[in-house]
């Protein structure tokens, strides 16, 4: 989820001429008055601070892109909506280059896309901190706190499917696959190509998916191709709301083999000295947004199709930190 559902990034010419033109004929979102003050405002007062918000093109990146708009709203900041202006190579660079100035991305997009690092990191905190502290030093950018969800890699079934032949984690998923029963494992394109996508996964779970019993197909496709079973074992976003949608079932990473995409603003450090009280506001939101929050705003716009602007404002009314 990370960067319109691909992990990859290519700071191109292109990309920074898409960025610009994006960002120039504003958000695709839609509009409505400014959020009134809740306890967000009580936390810092950005009043004369102007910020361009950006995000991504998928349903997650809508919700927080919202959330982000409101709350600085709500504490008094000028904020130019940018939600949807394309995937994770339009955004970083029109935040590199200062079209926008917040937008939210992972750690793990970071880590393996942004500096190239294929060292493994179990551990949520320390990767937060490298990816931190190296794009501070490297391109004078400033992460917030990080939320309490991972929007990583995962297998999912059919949830009938898994609960008939007993499937709970990739190890009997694994077991499966090489007892030579009948299933299709569907992953999409980069996942299938990369070192650390399906032939490590292979390799951390000992097993080998026949030739003839592996689909790739487009991310979207999978989680309804696994819900009808034309898929057994198809990969998605574990924060993906048509999960919970389709009834799927997500299969436990027991031996932690996918990394960790822990969700962030990132701040152009120019626009976080001027006001480092952006901070304080934005911090209540990412210690409120753990796994089950966001699974359910996502699935509120990917499963019932409700406005992503409005979600993001109800769910921060009903928290208190909007008005």
């Amino acid at each position: 989820m990370r960067f319109g559902r691909s992990r990859r990034i290519a700071l191109t010419a292109m990309a920074a001429v898409t960025a610009v033109a994006l960002a120039g004929c504003g958000g695709l979102s839609g509009s409505g008055p400014s959020a009134s003050g809740g306890s967000l405002a009580e936390a810092g007062n950005l009043e004369g601070q102007d910020y361009v918000v950006g995000g991504k093109n998928f349903d997650e990146q809508l919700v927080l892109c919202h959330i982000t708009v409101a709350a600085l709203e709500s504490a008094g900041g000028a904020v130019t909506d940018r939600c949807n202006i394309g995937g994770t190579d339009v955004n970083r660079q029109a935040l590199l280059s200062g079209d926008i100035n917040i937008y939210w991305d992972y750690t793990g997009t970071a880590w393996a896309s942004f500096f190239k690092e294929t060292e493994r990191i179990p551990d949520d905190d320390e990767l937060y901190r490298r990816v931190a502290e190296r794009d501070l030093q490297e391109n004078q950018l400033v992460w917030l706190e990080k939320a309490n969800f991972n929007n990583t890699y995962a297998f999912a079934v059919n949830g009938q499917k898994a609960q008939e032949a007993g499937l709970n984690s990739m190890t009997d998923m694994a077991e499966y696959i090489k007892s030579g029963q009948p299933g299709t494992v569907c992953v999409e394109t980069e996942y299938n190509s990369r070192d650390d996508g399906l032939r490590g996964a292979q390799q951390a779970y000992g097993f080998e998916i026949p030739q003839d019993r592996l689909q790739v197909l487009d991310s979207g496709v999978i989680y309804e191709a696994t819900n009808r079973g034309d898929c057994t074992f198809g990969l998605v976003f574990t924060t993906d709301g048509r999960i919970p949608g389709l009834g799927l079932k997500v299969l436990e990473d027991d031996k932690k083999y996918h990394v960790t995409y822990n969700a962030a603003p990132i701040v152009r450090k120019e626009v976080y000295d001027a006001k480092p009280e952006i901070r304080q506001v934005l911090a209540p939101i990412a210690g409120a947004l753990d796994y089950n929050t966001m699974l359910d705003l996502n699935g509120k716009v990917s499963s019932y199709g409700q406005d992503p602007r409005e979600v993001a404002r109800t769910w921060l009314q009903e928290q208190g930190f909007i008005g």
